[in-house]
């Protein structure tokens, strides 16, 4: 079934499915200190739940997600959630650290279904639609990883910090029924076996520059976003704020206004000017380093940069995404593999050098490598902005 059948009740179905898998990456976050004291571990130790997470979200993409070009998406779908939903359960049973990495390394290795809804969702609507579902999509997203932290928050002063996995599962759960009896059968065979099928994600590399390009500034843009999330949490439970689980939690709602960014990048997209979308968001990106860099001691500076912060890097990802997906039709899939397993690469050296820079230069670190990276994702940018305005202004 490859004609246009996205309607709103469908996309906003696919959305909630793409939020909470993506989700169910991000609960640790706030709770990293809690979850450290209750298995002794130092930080850079708790930290690796959170590259765990990401390390195997990436696998996850390079390995499972172009699976989508292969085999039955619904089917494919609802699978994949299921055995997320396994994963959580495993997390809220952990009893030591190595089982807890386990449990989160099979659902972000399973995760992954939210990017093969989404390049499913582009194929699904009209041309001119395209973009709006994808930022839908991508909101959805966005929401996911932030609002994460604000459930896995509250829910731990209810009930424990292994609360938050039992209620993911049960939602996954039930999100794995809705989704198989409201997708429709959709098939979107690349004609390749397995082995041939990932190989062929690495030649798409070699052959498409705006691939590469995407790809790089999606991993520059994440791995920003990560260094500041993943420390946060130490940073705040510490002087002078001393914040309990629930109110780092609530951190995410800051964020989460960065889900506005992504139907503004979507629509940008459609009328054709998603580079402007890219050039704003990287600037953006970049300055939210400054209000950042009082964040110890100022809670209306942290809370404007955490605003500026994740509007940016929404931005940046949908232009990104919409750029690499209109390549080869028949590539969407395994497209979007590509690009977002570079994007989590991000993600995972972001969280390993946060959580390094933080134990052993505070959060003053943070800053200085938060606006180097910010620079040099946005020199990237307009070197290769200008290599294209002087190639297309050359007479053919």
């Amino acid at each position: 079934m490859n004609s246009p059948t996205l309607g709103r009740a469908l996309i906003l179905l696919m959305a909630t499915a793409t939020g909470l898998a993506v989700a169910s990456n991000y609960y640790a976050q706030p709770l990293l200190h809690s979850i450290a004291e209750n298995f002794g571990l130092s930080t850079t130790a708790a930290g690796t739940i959170v590259i765990a997470a990401q390390l195997s979200y990436g696998a996850g993409l390079l390995l499972l997600a172009p699976l989508g070009d292969l085999f039955e998406q619904r089917r494919l779908i609802v699978t994949m959630v299921l055995i997320a939903t396994a994963g959580l359960v495993i997390s809220a049973c952990a009893p030591n650290l190595p089982w807890l990495i386990f449990g989160t390394a099979l659902t972000g290795l399973f995760s992954v279904v939210a990017q093969i809804l989404v390049p499913m969702a582009a194929a699904l609507s009209a041309p001119e639609q395209r973009g709006r579902a994808v930022g839908t999509l991508m909101s959805g997203l966005l929401l996911g990883i932030l609002l994460a932290r604000t459930a896995a928050g509250l829910m731990a002063e209810l009930g424990g910090w292994r609360s938050i996995y039992v209620l993911a599962a049960v939602l996954m759960a039930i999100t794995a029924l809705a989704l198989y009896r409201a997708l429709p059968q959709h098939h979107s065979h690349a004609g390749l076996k397995y082995p041939a099928l990932i190989g062929s994600v690495f030649r798409l590399f070699v052959e498409e520059p705006v691939l590469r390009l995407r790809s790089l500034l999606g991993l520059l843009s994440f791995s920003l976003f990560a260094l500041f999330w993943t420390p946060l949490a130490f940073l705040l439970s510490s002087e002078p704020y001393h914040y309990s689980d629930a109110v780092i939690g609530l951190f995410g709602l800051a964020g989460a206004a960065g889900a506005l960014a992504a139907n503004w990048a979507g629509r940008l997209a459609d009328r054709g000017r998603g580079a402007l979308g890219t050039t704003v968001g990287l600037a953006a990106l970049m300055l939210s380093w400054v209000p950042l860099a009082f964040a110890q001691s100022s809670l209306a500076a942290l809370l404007l940069g955490v605003l500026l912060l994740d509007l940016a890097v929404q931005l940046v990802h949908v232009s990104n995404q919409n750029a690499v997906i209109v390549l080869r039709p028949e590539a969407r899939t395994r497209l979007n593999a590509g690009y977002i397993t570079c994007y989590f690469i991000g993600g995972a050296l972001g969280s390993l050098l946060g959580t390094q820079l933080f134990e052993g230069y505070g959060w003053n670190g943070i800053v200085v490598a938060g606006l180097a990276i910010g620079a040099l994702a946005l020199l990237v940018w307009m070197l290769a902005e200008r290599k294209r305005l002087k190639l297309h202004s050359q007479p053919a």
